[in-house]
């Protein structure tokens, strides 16, 4: 499932109507929590994920920000915390109306890839400023090998913008799970190195967000996910 802000949303919805839709679980609770538990499970029988690090915020809005090598990054991270997640996924997901609804149901909102999806950033950050937890790839979509650069700005500046503190996440072994063009995940050790939280920096009174703000916070992000990565993938 890849993650990213991208450009101007054609989404299937009115951009009139949607613009003021929020973002919720739809899912009755008793469904939302029977999902996780089923995916905690799953992640522990048959990926046999383990964790290190620090803990997620338990309150107040936040950002995961894991390293995205593989389909299944996704689902693996949602061991990092038992608070309600809320993930930013490419609208091409939505091409299927059964798949499209269960997203809907379970909590996660479509983002166009090219260029800036304002309605999809201005719904992450009605999320973050309601204290949610949100899933989003900093690098924006699957990546292939040891090195990270290059990551987005949604990230940073979302989390300039909302005061939402970023918790970056080094996820290790799900390449050899499941690499990019295979079809079924082998059961391969999976672990999760989750960093402190880069909290950003108080603005008074709130406007515009300085360029040079939003790419240090990005910059600090990328040697962070560097250094948990590194570990994650000598401990997977």
């Amino acid at each position: 499932m890849d993650l990213a802000v991208g450009g101007s949303s054609q989404s299937r919805e009115n951009p009139a109507s949607s613009e003021k839709r929020e973002v919720k679980l739809r899912a009755p609770r008793v469904v939302y929590r029977t999902l996780r538990a089923i995916a905690h499970l799953v992640n522990r029988v048959y990926w046999r994920v383990s964790i290190e690090g620090a803990e997620v915020p338990s309150s107040g809005g936040v950002i995961l920000a894991p390293i995205h090598r593989s389909f299944i990054d996704f689902f693996v991270v949602s061991e990092a915390t038992r608070r309600d997640l809320f993930f930013m996924t490419k609208e091409e997901m939505w091409k299927s109306r059964v798949l499209g609804r269960f997203l809907d149901m379970t909590g996660a909102f479509p983002v166009r890839r090219q260029g800036t999806d304002r309605l999809a950033l201005n719904r992450a950050q009605r999320l973050l400023e309601r204290g949610e937890v949100l899933v989003m790839f900093p690098e924006g979509t699957r990546r292939a090998g040891p090195v990270v650069e290059g990551l987005e700005e949604g990230v940073a500046f979302l989390a300039a913008r909302s005061g939402a503190a970023i918790v970056p996440i080094g996820v290790g072994g799900t390449t050899e799970s499941l690499p990019r063009g295979s079809r079924f995940p082998r059961p391969k050790k999976v672990h999760l190195v989750v960093g402190t939280a880069l909290v950003p920096g108080r603005r008074p009174g709130g406007g515009r967000i300085p360029r040079r703000e939003v790419r240090e916070l990005s910059a600090r992000l990328c040697s962070e996910l560097q250094r948990l990565y590194d570990v994650a993938r000598s401990r997977s």
